[in-house]
Order: C-alpha cells, then sequence, then structure tokens
C-alpha cells in the first residue's frame, strides 16, 4: 500500500493530517498549538513553556502519574515542546495502541487540572531548569544571542521565561492562558504511521471540544536593530561565543539557498568553518551555523567554544570566513553541489521514523502552509544556483551588522575594537 497523507477539518475547526504508513507498527500524534513565546506579554513571560510543563501535571480524571504510567505501560513514549510561535505535544505508541494514545493526549491538551499544589510543583521545577540553565553556558550563550539580535522584542525573550515572571505567575493567569489560545481553530493534530484517517478523526471527534473561538491575535510588533555585543561574565573554562546577522522570515523565497549556503558554511564536518576552526587550527571542539526563521524575520548564527585566550582569534577567523563569503567571487561549483548532496540525503534519512514524519506533517500544516513531499524538497534544494547563493550572501551577510554574545571571563572592554 502506497503512503497516503490525509487532511479534514472538524466543525470547531480543529485540523487533523495524517500520514498513512502500512509498514510500520507504531504511530506516532501530535497536538500542534500555533502558540509560543512570542504570544506573551511582558507579564506572562513564560507561559507558554510553563504550560507544557503543567499539561503533564494531571487532568481532571488523572493525575501526573496515571498519566505516565498509562503510556509507558503500553511501551510508550511521552514529551512537548515550546518555541517561540509553537508548542507541540506528541506520544509515540504501538499503532494498535491509538485509541488509548489519542484519548490520554486529548485529556492532556484539552482538560488540565492546574490544581493548585501541582502547579506550585511544576513552578519550582521550571525554576530549577532556569538555574540549570544558568550553569550551561553553552545553552545561555544562544539564549543571550537572542536577546542581543532582538533586543526589547519578544523574539528576543527566552522561551523558558524568567525567574521573576516565573515566581510570581498566578494559577489563574495561567488557567485563563489557556482557555484562550488552546482552542479548536489553534490547533494541528497531525498523525504518522500505521493508522487510518477516518478512524483518528473519529477518535478526535469524541475527545475534542466542540468549541468554535479564534485565538487571541497575535502582534507583530517590528523589531529594532540588533545590539553590537552582549555580555555574561562567568569563570568558565571555555569562552562560548555566538556571532551572527539578521536574516529573513521563514516563508522568503530564498529560505532554501540560505539553507544550502549555511551548510557550506559550517553545517557539517566538511563546512568551512569547521575544517578551518577546528581541523586546521584546533580552535575549537564544538563550531557550526544555525539559521533560525520566524513569521517575520530571522537570522544566521555561528557558535563556537573555545579556550579564553583564543577566544579574539576564534573570532577573526569566523569574521574572515564571512567576509571571504563577500570578497570571493563566488562559491564553487564542487561546494554548492556537496552541500546540496548532503541535505538531500539529510532529508531521506530524517524522515525514516513515524516521529518525524509527524513532525512534518504538522509544522506543514500550522507554520508552512503545505506539506511538499520528499521529492519536492529534494528539487527545491537541487534547483538552488550559485547566483541563487550570491543573492542570499547580498542579503543576510554584505554590509549586515554584526552581533556577537559571549559567556565568559570578561569584561565588555575585552571586546571594544570587535
Amino acid at each position: 500500500m502506497a503512503e497516503t497523507i490525509d487532511h479534514s477539518t472538524l466543525d470547531s475547526g480543529l485540523r487533523i493530517v495524517t500520514e498513512t504508513l502500512p509498514q510500520l507498527r507504531s504511530v506516532t500524534l501530535g497536538a500542534w498549538v500555533g502558540t509560543g513565546a512570542r504570544d506573551e506579554t511582558d507579564e506572562q513571560a513564560g507561559s507558554s513553556h510553563f504550560l507544557e510543563h503543567l499539561l503533564f501535571k494531571g487532568t481532571a480524571d488523572r493525575s501526573a502519574r496515571e498519566i505516565a504510567e498509562t503510556i509507558e505501560n503500553v511501551g510508550g513514549e511521552m514529551n512537548a515542546f515550546t518555541s517561540h510561535e509553537q508548542t507541540v505535544f506528541y506520544v509515540r505508541v504501538p499503532s494498535e495502541h491509538l485509541a488509548l494514545a489519542t484519548e490520554v493526549l486529548s485529556d492532556v491538551v484539552w482538560r488540565p487540572a492546574f490544581r493548585a499544589d501541582e502547579v506550585e510543583t511544576e513552578r519550582q521545577v521550571i525554576l530549577e531548569e532556569i538555574a540549570m540553565r544558568d550553569d550551561t553556558p553553552d545553552d545561555l550563550v544562544h539564549d543571550l544571542f537572542g536577546s542581543v539580535m532582538f533586543p526589547d522584542h519578544v523574539l528576543g525573550r527566552e522561551v523558558i521565561g524568567f525567574e521573576t515572571t516565573v515566581s510570581e505567575m498566578p494559577r489563574e493567569s495561567i488557567s485563563a492562558y489557556h482557555a484562550a489560545h488552546y482552542v479548536p481553530k489553534n490547533v494541528v493534530w497531525a498523525a504518522a504511521g500505521d493508522l487510518d484517517h477516518a478512524a483518528f478523526r473519529s477518535l478526535l471527534s469524541e475527545h475534542a471540544p466542540d468549541v468554535l473561538q479564534d485565538r487571541p491575535t497575535r502582534t507583530n510588533a517590528a523589531a529594532g536593530a540588533a545590539n553590537a555585543i552582549g555580555l555574561i561574565e562567568r569563570d568558565t573554562e571555555q569562552a562560548h561565543l555566538v556571532l551572527g546577522t539578521r536574516a529573513f522570515a521563514q516563508h522568503d523565497d530564498d529560505r532554501y539557498a540560505f539553507t544550502v549556503l549555511n551548510q557550506i558554511l559550517g553545517g557539517g564536518m566538511a563546512s568551512r568553518l569547521f575544517q578551518e576552526v577546528r581541523e586546521e587550527r584546533g580552535l575549537a571542539y564544538s563550531v557550526y551555523s544555525f539559521r533560525a526563521a520566524f513569521e517575520d524575520s530571522g537570522f544566521l548564527g555561528i557558535y563556537a567554544g573555545t579556550a579564553v585566550e583564543r577566544v579574539h582569534e576564534t573570532l577573526e577567523v569566523i569574521h574572515a570566513q564571512l567576509d571571504r563569503l563577500v570578497t570571493e567571487s563566488t562559491i564553487s561549483a564542487r561546494e554548492l553541489e556537496s552541500a546540496k548532496s548532503s541535505l538531500k540525503g539529510s532529508l531521506v534519512m530524517s524522515l525514516e521514523t513515524s516521529s518525524s514524519r509527524m513532525r512534518r506533517l504538522g509544522r506543514g500544516v500550522l507554520v508552512d502552509g503545505e506539506i511538499p513531499t520528499l521529492d519536492d524538497l529534494a528539487a527545491r534544494v537541487e534547483a538552488v544556483t550559485l547566483d541563487d547563493i550570491a543573492r542570499v550572501v547580498d542579503r543576510v551577510v554584505r554590509d549586515q551588522p554584526r552581533a556577537l554574545a559571549v559567556v565568559g571571563p570578561f569584561t565588555e572592554s575585552d571586546f571594544a575594537t570587535v
């Protein structure tokens, strides 16, 4: 039987998308909520992430232990994640337990209990998570980079929230945030594996609320200019740094060319940054480039962890690699083809599980507005030309101010000339 993707929408506005993979014996289903950290006010900072935790703490009919045991007793696994623009809950089980998984995940997403004692327990857990992040400099520097790239803007605010906001957030505020945002029209249910779309739709119809309600309107305020530098002084053995520039939004026509450029620059062991920084100079164990894209903006970032005394040398090499993109006539045809082949191979391997297939479906419907086939994605990557790469370099690197985030035993005067 061929793989089949099916779509439908309930009267409540709940969108459902499935991919039937009859060769599998598992199924992964996920609830993709179109709300994240950028939907919060300053006082609500961390609410989306707090909800991600709290929804597993119990429903009217189940305790946190019962939720965990119900899924794990059939060999399943359950988790969630929060970003700036989405919150996602998912469960993977053997396919004969799809009905059970659907009922449990529906209970978790739609009917959390918000018991006062459980809210307080999870509040302490999140405060410990914040403390753990603060003690992990290679994580902390990425949050710092976000605040440097988007100062005084929701995109620069940490998804996890702040100690002050998490400590002071009332239970009633969290419950109200859930009631406003966790409505059927703001959710996509995606499932991939050994399942039938009509049967899955019927299961969701039994458990989803029958309420036609819009979520609050997202206000996308324009982001101001990035700061030049952000520094957190820590007595660390290594200097952790992220250098980057602003880039374009997630639906930009140049997004595939940008992905190829990122692969060439620092997307793997054959990339320019890995070869120069690690292999040739031994400046870092970990060095890579990455890209992020939101509804209305994005960025290119480069991370490296290096010895404190070699931080300036490392920065010089990274700057030189960015300058090289601009000053050289072009990236070579060999580099281009190598990067495209690597990305196409990664695409194939990334879609070999029901979990990865579910993520493609959920993101495709909620964020991208389409679910391109693997052949479509490969064709879009293959279509990238040297001229496309040159255009992205002009848009993202040439004349774009570079922002720097550093965590280590420094003061701002140490980077006065960077």
